[in-house]
């Protein structure tokens, strides 16, 4: 694997951070946005991007303006929108292969708006890693409604113990929204896919099945 680390202009007043893992021979990539509370480096958006570099895909991941400047309240959402756009732009440019776009809860979100207001050029889907569906113990779907209007492919990794997407509201809206959507359930994960130790289960595993179910759905929409 080979890294590089980047910046770019979020917008005309922002210029963010970015790191870029490449396998040797990457099949695609995957831009990838950090949820409100933790940025790029986060362990867990560590470990995703090393996972699926041994799977030969790419990861592009970058800063919003906030994190860049060490504030923790996020920015408004057209900066973060703007951010979305910059960093697939900046992608687009490094490397010439199939591209994908998405992140953690909030990241995911933006990159989901910012593809239902418009096109998101060369982008072949969007993977979701908790999409926060609602405020936590507060049910409902109105954060999901431009989900609608988004004609890319899909993929919703979501645990069972997410307190910020009932599991019943969120293959609900898997069904309504019909065969561009695709819905990987890790049993027992919380909105960080951490599970209980009585599941026997060890982090890695978790990990292991996360980034199995994202690598073949791109693969899967590489190849159509």
């Amino acid at each position: 694997m080979t890294r590089y680390e980047l910046r770019f202009l979020a917008s005309e007043h922002d210029e963010v951070s970015a790191i870029l893992d490449v396998p040797p021979t990457p099949a695609g990539g995957l831009v990838l946005a950090h949820g409100a509370g933790a940025g790029m480096r986060h362990a867990f958006l560590e470990a995703v991007a090393a996972a699926l570099c041994r799977s030969s895909i790419a990861v592009f991941r970058y800063q919003f303006p906030y994190t860049e400047a060490g504030r923790r309240r996020p920015d408004a959402q057209p900066v973060l929108l703007r951010t979305v756009r910059g960093a697939l732009e900046k992608a687009r440019e490094m490397l010439s292969i199939p591209w994908f776009a998405g992140g953690k809860s909030m990241g995911g979100r933006m990159t989901s708006l910012a593809a239902a207001d418009r096109e998101l050029p060369g982008v072949h889907g969007l993977v979701f890693l908790g999409f926060p569906l609602h405020a936590a113990g507060q049910a409902g779907t109105e954060r999901a409604e431009h989900l609608r209007r988004v004609r890319l492919p899909m993929l919703f990794v979501q645990g069972t113990r997410d307190k910020l997407a009932n599991m019943d509201e969120i293959e609900t809206l898997i069904s309504e929204l019909g065969e561009r959507a695709k819905l990987h359930v890790v049993k027992e994960g919380d909105h960080s896919f951490a599970v209980p130790k009585r599941t026997g289960r060890a982090s890695e595993d978790v990990l292991a099945e996360i980034t199995t179910a994202v690598a073949g759905f791109m693969i899967v929409h590489v190849e159509r």
